[in-house]
């Protein structure tokens, strides 16, 4: 069967006989993982194995893995990571060492089984907006925002995983956390083309990208990015020039209204290649591929030339880049370069 359009969640560490015919029978494009899905290495490697008996030896597993808030690989079996703000600080200090630090970041964080992480950020926040992205983010300015991401996108496919770049076309100016309600941004169009939307401009040729789910009044006042037509063709495709696969954001997320089922035709019709779904509930996944379509035409061709886009891991010293990461990010390699 044809690979239907769409990433699926799992509910623990080991698939279970449900999961399996389900996996089966429904054929998503890839698996996403989350930290209920990861124990230890041995655990992780054998869940992937388990996941790639069942669809084939070259589908896709992804983790939405950034470092700060949001690790879903840590302490005590993975080293843990600093927030990307980290980063930002110490770009405007010193920018070649700023791109040092997210490279290697980024690269070390590269791991093995792993095909895709939902990384970089390329959101651009504001004073007074809500805290989802804070520290998250790689500064408040769109150009510092789009080179430390590019720094980030380039450290993970060194290290033999794809990068996804989130939250097009911008999370940074919302007032709500999108994960519990729907935002809604205000700003004109002029204002957003220059700081929102422009952060994610030099990241048009990325492999994957991933919506917000973000109302813009200023040009579709009715709908969340994710499910608009005019925010995907006029912004993400068209002032960004964006030409890799687009995935929704998590459709089970607060910010959507409407069944689950509606929630992925409406993105599908809206021009979003791929649905991510995240929370492993079984009954959503069911109504996730019972909505979804078998990946053809357009969405096809940008998925698998993402997916064909991955290179092997370039070689590495490990602990001496681990070493060089500590100092920058420590303060105590004033004299590091890239």
């Amino acid at each position: 069967m044809a690979d239907r359009a769409f990433i699926t969640g799992l509910k623990g560490t080991a698939i279970t006989a449900e999961e399996r015919a389900f996996l089966r029978e429904a054929s998503p494009v890839g698996l996403i993982l989350f930290r209920r899905n990861i124990a230890d290495p041995l655990q992780l490697k054998e869940l992937i194995e388990q996941f790639r008996a069942i669809r084939g030896p070259g589908a896709a597993i992804l983790i939405d893995q950034e470092g700060g808030r949001v690790q879903r690989m840590g302490p005590p079996h993975w080293a843990a990571y600093p927030a990307g703000a980290v980063y930002g600080e110490l770009y405007r200090r010193e920018p070649a060492r700023g791109l040092r630090a997210a490279w290697l970041g980024a690269r070390l964080m590269a791991a093995v089984g792993i095909t895709v992480d939902c990384l970089p950020l390329a959101d651009v926040p504001v004073a007074g907006a809500d805290q989802v992205i804070g520290d998250r983010a790689y500064g408040d300015t769109a150009p510092q925002v789009a080179v430390i991401a590019a720094a980030v996108a380039a450290g993970l496919e060194a290290g033999g995983v794809l990068p996804v770049i989130k939250h097009m076309p911008g999370h940074g100016r919302a007032t709500a956390d999108s994960h519990r309600r729907l935002p809604v941004v205000t700003a004109d169009r002029r204002t957003l083309e220059a700081t929102d939307f422009a952060a994610f401009v030099p990241l048009a040729a990325a492999p994957f990208g991933m919506t917000a789910h973000v109302v813009f009044t200023a040009l579709d006042p009715g709908l969340p990015a994710t499910t608009s037509s005019i925010m995907i063709g006029q912004v993400i495709r068209g002032f960004i020039g964006f030409s890799g696969a687009l995935m929704s954001d998590d459709v089970s997320m607060g910010a959507l209204a409407g069944p689950i089922g509606e929630r992925v035709r409406q993105s599908l019709a809206a021009g979003c290649d791929l649905i991510l779904h995240c929370n492993g509930e079984f009954t959503e996944m069911r109504e996730v591929a019972a909505n979804c379509s078998e990946l053809g035409g357009a969405a096809l061709q940008r998925t698998a030339r993402a997916l064909a886009s991955r290179r092997p891991p370039e070689t590495i010293d490990i602990e001496a880049a681990r070493a060089e990461f500590t100092q920058l990010v420590s303060g105590r390699a004033g004299a590091a370069t890239g």
